[in-house]
This record gives structure tokens, C-alpha cells and sequence, in this order.
């Protein structure tokens, strides 16, 4: 069973114990409310790509899950790779294609591409949630002196934060053009973070990574972070996934909001 909101409180005297510094939350689910409309364009993408007939693939495809197919595929990976995890899943391949490739050329660029152009409808016509017990933590332990930073596999971070008025709260971002730019790899490799810490110029030891996709607690095991926690805003199946993944601890919600 995930951390009842109860517990969350531990989690304060985890970050004393362990001598955290520095605190680098994932965006999507942990921070905004952003995961859903990513889940929700993923579905949109993939069922039509299903549904219009694959060549060199088989013929009958069940539709997208948003239950099991995003949280093991997609859920804080990048695009790209997002697209071949799946693919690769359900036995199909595409041709990589070309960065200006629209979805009817049926290359790996072009689902990409349709994807995010359904991501940014919803956007513009839901906008961007926070949630209000990760910000209010966030301020607290600024407060605190505590460094923090902020990571997505999202090329749209910027643009979210800045919807949501808290690109202020972070000391540090590092997103998808930035992961680009710099050739980082995706989770669950830890590269992202590593380069968080790096530019906080605090050891990872002295961090702690905040995640709710499976790939990104590995990739927070994977970078010997000081502590890797688990944010489960969905089920207590998805809380033992997470643990089983690499969390040190999974919360329901941050402390101080109960």
C-alpha cells in the first residue's frame, strides 16, 4: 500500500537524516497536473495509428491503454523513445522519419509529431493544474534553504511552468531540448537527473529525486541519488510498482497538506 498522507511526515526527517540539500521533482504528475493530457494524447495518437492498419505488423491491435500501456511504455520517457517502447511491444516497426514528418507518413517522427500537437490542444483548452501540496512543500523547504530543480522529458516544461506561474520556485530546469541539446538518454537512465545535480552543484548523495513514472525511479536508483521517492497519485497497485522499481518510500501527497 502507498504512504497514507498520515505518514507523509516521515518523509521531513528521511531528507535530515539522510543530509538532503537539494530536492528535483519530475513535472508530470508530481508537479502539475500534466500526465493526464499527456495520457489522454497518447491514447488519441496510438488508437488512430492502430485502427488505420499497420503495414509489416499484424493486422488486429487491441486499442491503447492508459492503465498499462502508458505507465510501462511512455510515462516520463521521451517522445521518441516513448514511441519505439511500444511499438516494439506490440511487435510493429516504423521507419524513424524525418523531424518535419506529419502523422500520415507512418514514421516514428510523425507519430511524435501528431502526438504533440494533440498535447498542445489540450493545453490550450484545459490548461495547466498544479498540484497544491507539491507547491506548498516546494516553498516550505525553499524556505528552508533547501536547492531545488526540476526535470521533464517534455520539450512543452517551460511552456507549462510558465502557464502555471512557478518557474520561480526552481533553481534549475532541465527538460527535453535541453536533454536534446546536451545528448542526455532517457529514463531510466539517470541522466537527466545527474544533470540536474550537476547544475545545482550538489552531489547526488545529497539529493532526493521525486517521481511518479516507474522509468523515473529507476532512473533515480539508477543515479545513487540519496533518496528516490515515489509519488503515487494513482492506485495501490501503482504504489507497489513504484516501490518495486527503486523507491526508497512512496507518498500519496506532501507533507504539511493532510
Amino acid at each position: 500500500m502507498p504512504a497514507s498522507p498520515k505518514t507523509a511526515p516521515n518523509l521531513n526527517k528521511l531528507l535530515q537524516q539522510k543530509n538532503i540539500r537539494a530536492l528535483i521533482f519530475d513535472l508530470d504528475g508530481v508537479v502539475t497536473q500534466t500526465a493526464k493530457l499527456h495520457a489522454a494524447a497518447w491514447k488519441k495518437m496510438f488508437d488512430e495509428f492502430l485502427q488505420n492498419g499497420i503495414e509489416n505488423g499484424p493486422k488486429s491491435q487491441p486499442p491503447f491503454s492508459i492503465q498499462t500501456d502508458y505507465p510501462r511504455y511512455l510515462d516520463g520517457i521521451s517522445r521518441l523513445d516513448g514511441i519505439r517502447n511500444f511499438l516494439l511491444a506490440r511487435n510493429l516497426e516504423l521507419p524513424p522519419g524525418q523531424p518535419e514528418d506529419t502523422f500520415e507518413k507512418r514514421s516514428v517522427w510523425g507519430l511524435a509529431n501528431y502526438k504533440n500537437e494533440l498535447y498542445q490542444q489540450l493545453l490550450q483548452t484545459q490548461g495547466v493544474a498544479i498540484y497544491p501540496d507539491t507547491i506548498t512543500w516546494i516553498k516550505q523547504k525553499r524556505a528552508e534553504n533547501f536547492r531545488t530543480a526540476i526535470i521533464s522529458a517534455s520539450k512543452n516544461c517551460l511552456q507549462v511552468l510558465q502557464a502555471a506561474q512557478i518557474e520561480n520556485l526552481f533553481d534549475v530546469r532541465i527538460d527535453g531540448n535541453i536533454s536534446q541539446e546536451r545528448n542526455l538518454k532517457s529514463k531510466p537512465e539517470p541522466d537527466i537527473f545527474l544533470e540536474a545535480a550537476r547544475e545545482l552543484n550538489i552531489s547526488p548523495t545529497n539529493c532526493a529525486v521525486f517521481e511518479d513514472a516507474r522509468a523515473g525511479v529507476q532512473a533515480g536508483k539508477a543515479g545513487n541519488f540519496g533518496l528516490v521517492v515515489g509519488v503515487n497519485r494513482k492506485d495501490a497497485s501503482e504504489a507497489k510498482a513504484l516501490l518495486e522499481s527503486g523507491g526508497g518510500l512512496v507518498i500519496t501527497q506532501f507533507p504539511g497538506s493532510q
